[in-house]
C-alpha cells in the first residue's frame, strides 16, 4: 500500500537522504502531477521519482555550465546522429551515488521498483554500436570533468520498434515520447532557422570582394533545443546533451485556412516536421534519400549556429575559434558541418577563404566507423545541388583547391588525382562525404588497430600518403559504470569486495583479480554469480517469449545489428548442425546449448530480414521437437535494446563475434561480454584482435580466415561450392534450408540466402569459415565440460578488460586530437 510522506525537520530540498527523497517525491506528486497518493498511478509515481532525481542534477548542471562560461575553457562538441543512452533513471542513480537511500525511500513509500522500471522508457535516439559508443563517451567525458557537449536529433519515433510476427521482422513506430519524458528540458529560447533549396546569387561585398548569397529558400524549418543532463560518476560535473527537434516556421497558412482548406493549411507544417520524426529513414527511394540529406543538414546547421552563439558571448573575432572549439564528427553523417562552417565564415562573417579554411581544418576531427565501401556515404551532385545549392558550390571550391595541392605532390599521377577527388564521376556523379571529412579535418581516427591499418593502407591510402600526420588509432571503449556496476551488481560487488572500488574509474585495476584465479572460494563465488545471472536471463525470456531455458546449458549469445558481414547466418548453420547430430544420434552425450540471437535489421535490408526469418524458423523447428528441445534451444529476442542487453550480457557464457575478418571496425559488444566474464569465439576482426592480445590466445576461441586471407580470396578465384561439396554437414544444412525443411508452407523462401552463398560468390566467406568455426565450437564444448577451467578463463577475460574502458578512449582523444587535459 502506498504511504504518504511526512515533513521531516532535517530534510532539505536537494538532500540525498531517504527522508529528503521521500519528501521530494511527495511534493512532486502533489505539485507537479497534481495528484494525491490515493488517485495516483504508476506513471505518476515514476514521474515524481524522476523529477526528484532530476532536481539533484539541476544545481550541479547549472553550476557546471556557469563554470564553463566563467573560465572559458576549450570545449568539446561531439556530433553524432545516434545516442543510445538506455534507461535514464538507473544510469543517473549509479553516477549520483545515492542508490541505497533511493531504494529505501521508494520502499518506504510503497512504490514498486517493477513499476518504475516499466515506465523508465528508453529514449529512441539510436540503433546500435554507434549510438551506444556515443553514450559511453558522454559518460566518460563527464566523469573525467571535461567541458563537453553532445549534439544530436530528438527523434520522435526512434528507428522502429521491432516485432516478430510469423517469424518476420515487422517495424512499428517506437513512440517513446507517448507519455513524455521527465529528463529533457525544452529550450524554446534556443531556436534556429534551417534553410533548404533556393539558389545562389553572386555579388560584390563592401570591400570589393566577391560574395555569394543563398536566396529564395523554401520549406525552411526551425530547430528547437531539448537538453538532457549527463552527470559524471561521483563528481560535480553535469554536462549537456542537446537534441534538435524540427518545428515549422509557422503553424499553418492562414490564407489557405480562411479559404476553408484546413488540411492543406497544416500540411506544410507536418511535412517540415518530418525531419526529426525517424532515425535513418529508408533511403531505398529518392524521397527517403532527400529526407535523410535534409535531416543531416538540419542537425549540423542548428548545432553550428549554437556553437557559434556560445563562442561569440566571449569572443569578438574568430582568431581563437579552434583553440576554444573542438568538433568531433562521430562517423560520416555530420560531415556537412565542414562546408556549413565554411559558408558561415565566408558568406556571413566575410572572412577570406584561406583564413576560414584554416579555422575549419583546425576545428574538426573525424572518426570513421566502417571499411565497407557501400557504407561510405555519398550524395549525388544533383540532389545536393537541389537541396543545398550553396554547399555544393563550396564543396566544389574545396575540391578544386585541394586537388591543386595534390597535383603539386603528384604532378603526373592522373589516376591518383581521380581517386583523391571529392567528386566521384561514375557511375553517378556524387560527393564522397568521407573524403570531405578527411580533407576538412586535422585528425582522422579509426576505432581499432586492425581497422585503422585497413583505413591507412587500403581504404584511404591516398589520403594517408598526402596527410600521414592526420591518421590515428583510438580503439573504442565502454563505460564500466553501466556495463558492469549497473547491469551486473552481484559481480561488481564481488570485485569491489576483492580489490576495492577504484575500478569504477580506473578499469585497469581489474588486473588485481588475476591472483584470485587460483582461489577456490573466489572461483566458486564467480561461478555462482554467473549462474544467478543466467537464471535471471531465463526468467526474462520466460516472461517475454514463454520459453523455458535451462540455466545449466551453455548460453551462446549473438546480439548485434543484423548484417550479412556480422554473419548471424554462420551461427544459424551451426544450430542446424547440432540439431542434425541430435536427430541422428538421440542418445549422444552433448553439452546442452541455448543459442540466443537479438538485433534489428534495417527496414530496407531484405537479406538481413530474411536471416531473421530463418533464425525464427529454425527456432520453431528445434524448440518444438521433443527429441532435441531439452538439449538445444534457439531464441530470437525481439526489439534488442540497451535494457535487454543489460540482462542478456551478464548471463552469457559464450560471446559470438564472428564477422568476416576485415569488415567490423571495432565492435563494443565483444568488450561488454568479455568484461562480464563471457568467453569469446571470433575471427581476428575489429577489436577481437586486441582482446586476444590482452587475454591471451589460450583464453579465447579464434577461428577462420584473417583479413589478409579474406582479401586474397578476392584477388584469386574463390569457389564456395567446393566447401559445399566437401563438407557433408554443411551440405546437409544448406540443402535443408533450400528444400524448405524449416518453412514447409513456403519452401522457396530462403533461396536468396542459398543463392548468395552458392551462386553469387559467398561475399562474406561464410562457407570458407564454416569448417573452422564448427571445429572451434567443439573446443568450446570440451572446455565447458570442465566448469572449473571455464571459470578460470572467465575471470582472466574480465581481469584483462582494463584497456577497453571508454575513459581510456577519451583520454586518447584528448591527447591525440582535441589538445585538452582531462
Amino acid at each position: 500500500m502506498l504511504k504518504s510522506s511526512k515533513s521531516h525537520a532535517s530534510t532539505s530540498p536537494n538532500g540525498n537522504g531517504s527522508e529528503d527523497l521521500k519528501e521530494s517525491i511527495g511534493n512532486h506528486l502533489k505539485y507537479s502531477q497534481a495528484k494525491n497518493w490515493e488517485t495516483s498511478t504508476p506513471l505518476d509515481h515514476y514521474t515524481s521519482v524522476a523529477l526528484t532525481v532530476r532536481d539533484r542534477l539541476v544545481e550541479r548542471w547549472i553550476n557546471t555550465q556557469h563554470e564553463y562560461h566563467v573560465k572559458d575553457p576549450k570545449r568539446i562538441y561531439y556530433l553524432s546522429m545516434e545516442f543510445l543512452v538506455g534507461r535514464a533513471l538507473s544510469n543517473y542513480l549509479v553516477n549520483l551515488d545515492f542508490k541505497n537511500d533511493f531504494y529505501q525511500a521508494v520502499k518506504d513509500l510503497g512504490i514498486r521498483l517493477e513499476d518504475l522500471e516499466e515506465n523508465d522508457i528508453e529514449a529512441g535516439l539510436g540503433n546500435g554500436g554507434l549510438g551506444r559508443l556515443a553514450a559511453c563517451y558522454l559518460d566518460s567525458m563527464a566523469t573525467l570533468g571535461l567541458p563537453a557537449y553532445g549534439y544530436g536529433i530528438r527523434y520522435e519515433y526512434g528507428i522502429f520498434y521491432q516485432k516478430i510476427i510469423d517469424g518476420y521482422q515487422v517495424e512499428t513506430a517506437d513512440n517513446w515520447l507517448r507519455t513524455g519524458t521527465p529528463w529533457e528540458i525544452p529550450r524554446p529560447d534556443y531556436m534556429y532557422a534551417v534553410k533548404f533549396y533556393g539558389t545562389t546569387r553572386q555579388g560584390i561585398g563592401q570591400e570589393g570582394q566577391p560574395i555569394s548569397e543563398w536566396v529564395d529558400t523554401h520549406d525552411d524549418v526551425m530547430a528547437m533545443a531539448y537538453d538532457i543532463p549527463i552527470p559524471g560518476y561521483h563528481n560535480q560535473t553535469v554536462n549537456n546533451l542537446r537534441l534538435w527537434g524540427a518545428r515549422s516556421t509557422r503553424e499553418f497558412d492562414l490564407g489557405v485556412f480562411n479559404e476553408g482548406d484546413y488540411v492543406q493549411a497544416v500540411s506544410r507544417k507536418q511535412q517540415s516536421e518530418t525531419i526529426s520524426k525517424v532515425l535513418y529513414p529508408n533511403d531505398q527511394n529518392m524521397w527517403g534519400k532527400e529526407l535523410r540529406l535534409k535531416q543531416e543538414y538540419f542537425f549540423v546547421s542548428a548545432t553550428l549556429q549554437d556553437i557559434i552563439r556560445r563562442y561569440k558571448r566571449t569572443h569578438a573575432t574568430y582568431e581563437k575559434f579552434s583553440s576554444k572549439v573542438a568538433i568531433q564528427l562521430n562517423d560520416t553523417h555530420p560531415a556537412l558541418a565542414i562546408p556549413e562552417l565554411m559558408r558561415i565564415l565566408v558568406d556571413k562573417e566575410c572572412r577570406p577563404w584561406e583564413e576560414a579554411w584554416e579555422v575549419v581544418v583546425a576545428t574538426f576531427g573525424y572518426t570513421n566507423h566502417t571499411v565497407l565501401p557501400e557504407a561510405l556515404e555519398k550524395w549525388t551532385v544533383e540532389l545536393m545541388g537541389r537541396v543545398l545549392p550553396r554547399h555544393l558550390e563550396i564543396i566544389y571550391e574545396i575540391n578544386q583547391r585541394f586537388l591543386e595541392q595534390a597535383r603539386k605532390e603528384y604532378p603526373n599521377d592522373k589516376k591518383r588525382i581521380e581517386r583523391l577527388s571529392l567528386i566521384e564521376e561514375n557511375p553517378v556523379k556524387s560527393i564522397r562525404m568521407s573524403s570531405l571529412a578527411i580533407v576538412g579535418s586535422h585528425a582522422v581516427n579509426g576505432v581499432a588497430q586492425l581497422h585503422s591499418e585497413i583505413l591507412k593502407n587500403k581504404v584511404f591510402k591516398d589520403y594517408k600518403d598526402l596527410f600521414p600526420e592526420r591518421f590515428h588509432n583510438i580503439t573504442n571503449g565502454i563505460t564500466q559504470r553501466l556495463w558492469l556496476k549497473s547491469c551486473n551488481p552481484e559481480l561488481a560487488e564481488l570485485i569491489t569486495e576483492t580489490v576495492g572500488d577504484k575500478w569504477t574509474t580506473h578499469l585497469d585495476t581489474l588486473r588485481q583479480l588475476l591472483p584470485y584465479v587460483k582461489d577456490d572460494d573466489f572461483r566458486q563465488r564467480w561461478k555462482e554469480i554467473k549462474q544467478n545471472n543466467k537464471a535471471r536471463l531465463a526468467r526474462h525470456v520466460k516472461q517475454e517469449l514463454s520459453i523455458d531455458l535451462n540455466p545449466d546449458s551453455l548460453f551462446d549469445v549473438h546480439v548485434k545489428r543484423l548484417h550479412e558481414y556480422k554473419r548471424q547466418l554462420l551461427c544459424a548453420l551451426h544450430a542446424i548442425v547440432i540439431y542434425n547430430r541430435l536427430k541422428e544420434h538421440p542418445v549422444m552425450e552433448c553439452v546442452p546449448r541455448t543459442i540466443l540471437f537479438a538485433g534489428k535489421a534495417a527496414p530496407g535490408y531484405e537479406m538481413a530480414k530474411l536471416v531473421i526469418k530463418l533464425i525464427t524458423s529454425i527456432a520453431d523447428k528445434v524448440n518444438g521437437d521433443p527429441d532435441t528441445s531439452d538439449k538445444l534451444k534457439v531464441i530470437f529476442v525481439p526489439n534488442y535494446s540497451v535494457t535487454k542487453a543489460e540482462w542478456i550480457i551478464p548471463g552469457a557464457d559464450l560471446s559470438e563475434q564472428v564477422s568476416t575478418a576485415g569488415h567490423e571496425a571495432s565492435g563494443t559488444g565483444n568488450m561488454k561480454l568479455s568484461l562480464n566474464g563471457a568467453l569469446t569465439i571470433g575471427t581476428l576482426d575489429g577489436a577481437n584482435v586486441e582482446i586476444r592480445d590482452r587475454v591471451g590466445e589460450e583464453n579465447i576461441f579464434i577461428f577462420g580466415l584473417t583479413a589478409e586471407e579474406v582479401e586474397q580470396t578476392r584477388k584469386t578465384e574463390y569457389h564456395p561450392r567446393d566447401y559445399y561439396d566437401s563438407n557433408p554437414e554443411l551440405k546437409q544444412a544448406l540443402d535443408m534450408i533450400r528444400d524448405g525443411y524449416f518453412a514447409p508452407k513456403h519452401p522457396h523462401i530462403f533461396l536468396p540466402l542459398i543463392d548468395s552463398l552458392l551462386k553469387h560468390g559467398d561475399p562474406y566467406r561464410v562457407l570458407a569459415d564454416f569448417g573452422s568455426y564448427i571445429e572451434t565450437q567443439k573446443k568450446v564444448e570440451t572446455l565447458y565440460r570442465n566448469p572449473d577451467a571455464w571459470t578460470r578463463k572467465s575471470i582472466i577475460n574480465s581481469a584483462n578488460m582494463g584497456s577497453f574502458s571508454s575513459d581510456r578512449s577519451i583520454r586518447e582523444y584528448c591527447r591525440l586530437i582535441w589538445g585538452i587535459e582531462p
